[in-house]
């Protein structure tokens, strides 16, 4: 049986749910239960079975509102994560004006991508983690809003031949790093976690593993490339993310 979010599960929820939310939302959920055709990533799948996750919405990924909306869903997440569970995820569905099946697609999602982080990021009233290096050609670098480093996760409706990348709406998910601290805490059950999430992944997408998943801390490893997985197995040769700077006083 497919358990229906509820409207506490959505942060900063509109007033009246636009039929592409609904949508988005009843995709989703058909998505994390499939009991046939599994999704990969047990964590997630585990999420939302516990209703760790949490939801938002972006109404419109071209327009310059899009980054105070996103900036305003971490915000809020960022403030309650730490109570919500050992599994948890801002998971936020974006709408676009682009159409999936133009040539340029995925490149297209993966330039949009980009862009709204580094918009953003300009939201951001907190500095950069002392810790962290803010500059993502070091291997250690990963995004940060409100001090909180995250994992990013892309989907679009443009990936075809990368299923665990394919979703009807572009839908980003942001994983605390101590929600991944904490699975790699017990060393033995994330090694065997991690050895069925490889297994679910060659029986959901009919190509290989993309080559840029690999552990964060290697310094073979840089997180960035992991946040938008194309279809086939190349990557950009450097990170598009710009780190801006907040500017409240032109908004006031």
């Amino acid at each position: 049986m497919i358990k229906p979010l509820k409207i506490e599960d959505v942060l900063l929820a509109p007033e009246n749910h636009n039929t592409w939310q609904l949508d988005a939302i009843n995709k989703w959920t058909v998505k994390m239960t499939d009991r046939e055709s599994k999704f990969p990533c047990i964590p997630a799948v585990q999420g939302y079975a516990f209703n760790h996750l949490r939801y938002g919405f972006v109404q419109q990924a071209e327009d310059f509102a899009a980054e105070e909306q996103l900036a305003a869903l971490l915000q809020n997440y960022g403030e309650q994560s730490r109570v919500l569970g050992h599994y948890t995820s801002l998971v936020v569905f974006i709408h676009s004006n682009a159409e999936p099946y133009r040539k340029d697609g995925v490149e297209y999602y993966e330039r949009l991508f980009w862009s709204l982080l580094s918009r953003t990021t300009a939201m951001d009233r907190k500095p950069w983690p002392a810790h962290l290096p803010d500059d993502p050609s070091d291997h250690l670098w990963e995004f940060c809003y409100d001090g909180e480093p995250y994992f990013v996760y892309c989907g679009t409706p443009a990936h075809k031949l990368r299923r665990s990348r394919s979703f009807p709406y572009m839908v980003l998910a942001f994983t605390p790093r101590w929600v991944l601290e904490k699975f790699n805490s017990a060393p033995l059950q994330a090694e065997k976690t991690k050895q069925m999430i490889r297994r679910r992944l060659y029986a959901y997408d009919p190509v290989p593993p993309h080559p840029d998943l690999k552990m964060y801390g290697a310094e073979d490893n840089y997180e960035w490339r992991q946040y938008f997985l194309r279809d086939s197995g190349n990557s950009l040769s450097s990170c598009p993310f710009m780190r801006m700077y907040p500017n409240y006083e032109s908004k006031t």
